[in-house]
């Protein structure tokens, strides 16, 4: 009989430990032996010696290969395949990490049977969007583009470690149900055991319902939007990042949540994710303080700086987006701003109208680098109040009694707001394509892989 009593240690050793190791002059370990396994990567024959570089999950080892110090062959060590290796770790400035295993022995765990078919090794892949889409999971293997997703672990980090500190619960709702929570046509619509059903849209329904059991809460998860956009900046799945909180004063305590998060995050990416961003040739953006302003002034101002018409009074379109941000920029030196009282006939019935002004609401846009990445503000927490307004859009409150439900029984004053995180990511790396920070993105024609 045997027993499992936890992670037991292992014998092969990861680069982090390896860097420990060396400290801060290598002295006392030059020379240990050790064992590690890893993914070829690359291999580089300089004749009597070659350097075979070994994909880790923490980055590239260099490993050192001389002529008859192993049973193995060069020819044998093809690119993708997995071998545990044994030698003896030496300091060297010029390798990825400052050191490198001279290798003794190698033993093949796993070898590929076809060639791949894109080239991996080098620092970007020179391919199109299309290509690296298509064998994703080999383009993912390339330095840089993994170096992606793992910038995007750190947003979900900070995301979830800041609002863990700030007393908010993570929760998990359905992605399946009776109707959307936004209404409209972007819905994708499916049969349900004989039963029309919808995916998710948001989570939103369920987050307010929640603020009455735990008054803050979040979620990480994906939502589906059947738009038929084909742009640089829309997916029909994308992960979204929704907190909501009860007890606020005003739709600014939900921006200044905003604010600390990205500030979290920034300073997370520095401390953990500094190989990453060296890669990536990322300069982080400035999270300090986020100018405020409102709609129709922010349409004021860009169109008498930059000349350009007001087409559409009640929305901002890509361009005036892109033009809010350069004036950030050029009167603020700011990466991000906000873009608050959003007309209300273009925010949807659960939006709390500006009691001052019921043509606008208590809402907000957080614009980052002239795009927008988050849809925010207060919600109407008022049962009758919420009645009258669904009543005035002539909308039918058919499906949404238990939502409703919600109201009746009391809810304090909350609001909350969705960040896109492939977008946010896309800003954050400086990608012209959202496609480039998803991992295997869902669009008008991509279903696979």
């Amino acid at each position: 009989m045997e027993f499992m009593t936890g992670v037991s240690n292992r014998e092969t050793i990861e680069i982090g430990a390896l860097s420990e190791a060396l400290g801060d002059g290598g002295s006392v370990v030059d020379g240990k032996s050790v064992k590690v396994n890893g993914i070829v990567h690359a291999v580089r024959d300089m004749g009597d010696v070659s350097f075979v570089i070994l994909r880790k999950r923490e980055g590239l080892l260099q490993c050192v290969l001389e002529e008859g110090k192993t049973d193995l062959k060069l020819k044998e060590l093809k690119a993708e395949t997995a071998v545990e290796a044994e030698g003896v770790l030496k300091t060297e400035k010029r390798a990825p990490n400052g050191f490198e295993i001279r290798l003794e022995k190698i033993r093949i765990l796993s070898a590929p049977e076809a060639p791949l078919p894109l080239s991996i090794s080098g620092r970007k892949l020179n391919t199109s969007l299309e290509a690296k889409l298509d064998n994703r999971s080999v383009s993912l293997r390339n330095i840089r583009e993994r170096a992606k997703f793992k910038i995007q672990e750190g947003i979900v980090r900070g995301f979830r470690d800041f609002l863990y500190r700030q007393g908010f619960t993570e929760i998990h709702t359905p992605k399946i149900g009776a109707r959307g929570a936004e209404g409209g046509a972007n819905l994708f619509r499916m049969d349900y055991f004989h039963k029309p059903a919808v995916l998710a849209q948001s989570p939103q329904f369920y987050k307010q319902m929640m603020v009455g059991v735990f008054e803050r809460v979040f979620e990480t998860a994906p939502v589906f939007r059947a738009e038929k956009h084909n742009t640089r900046r829309h997916l029909n799945e994308y992960t979204s990042l929704d907190f909501e909180m009860g007890f606020i004063d005003g739709f600014f305590d939900i921006m200044e949540m905003e604010t600390g998060f990205l500030q979290e995050t920034i300073s997370l990416l520095e401390r953990e994710y500094a190989a990453e961003l060296r890669i990536l040739d990322v300069t982080l953006p400035k999270t300090e303080r986020i100018p405020v302003i409102r709609f129709d002034e922010a349409k004021r101002k860009v169109s008498e700086k930059y000349g350009r018409p007001i087409r559409n009074p009640h929305d901002l379109e890509p361009e005036e987006e892109a033009l809010i941000g350069r004036y950030a920029k050029e009167e603020f030196d700011a990466d991000f701003i906000f873009i608050t009282h959003y007309p209300s006939a273009k925010r949807p019935f659960y939006a709390m109208d500006d009691p001052a002004d019921a043509s606008v609401t208590l809402s907000f846009d957080l614009l980052f680098g002239g795009m927008e990445i988050t849809t925010g503000g207060q919600r109407i927490h008022d049962y009758q109040m919420l009645r009258k307004k669904i009543e005035k859009r002539g909308m039918t409150t058919e499906g949404m009694e238990p939502y409703l439900d919600t109201f009746k029984y009391g809810m304090p004053p909350h609001g909350g707001l969705g960040i896109g995180l492939e977008r946010l990511t896309m800003k954050l790396l400086g990608e012209e394509n959202v496609r480039e920070t998803t991992l295997f993105p869902r669009d008008l024609s991509r279903l696979e892989p």
